[in-house]
């Protein structure tokens, strides 16, 4: 009896770890933990949605992970890759690129995401998209009367 009680504890706990970092993780604030960065994306209709992230330098690179089920910022990005990144006070365009099977191993090996960190994040599995710096738009030409 007390050796199915402990393994039902040892369970609740944690799911509720799992849930409390998945929450904590959805309600990110800026600049805890080390640098972020906020990350704009749209939906379908053309609504703009702000996500806080951890940034990763992969030389001159910049790549961001999803390592958290609230995932919704992702989807969008995969729909709609046109993103604005605030970093450092600086907005800047990108499109955001899925990373090809081996560059995400690579990335999984460098970044040192601990075994610990995928039971808290509720066993979400990491993917990664580069954002390359997009070129400002053109003003579109008028013609004079």
């Amino acid at each position: 009896m007390h050796r199915r009680a402990a393994t039902i504890t040892l369970g609740l706990l944690c799911v509720a770890a799992s849930g409390c970092m998945t929450a904590v993780a959805a309600f990110q604030p800026e600049d805890v933990g080390g640098e972020t960065i906020v990350i704009t994306t749209m939906d379908a209709e053309g609504n703009a949605y702000e996500r806080v992230l951890s940034p990763i330098d992969d030389g001159d690179t910049l790549v961001v992970a999803a390592n958290h089920w609230p995932r919704a910022w992702y989807r969008r990005a995969l729909e709609r890759p046109e993103v604005l990144v605030r970093r450092g006070g600086k907005t800047v365009a990108y499109t955001a690129v899925p990373v090809s099977d081996e560059e995400r191993e690579r990335l999984l090996d460098d970044s040192g995401f601990p075994a610990l960190a995928y039971v808290f994040t509720g066993f979400a599995p990491r993917e990664f998209l580069r954002l390359d710096p997009r070129e400002p738009e053109e003003p579109a030409a008028t013609e004079a009367p």
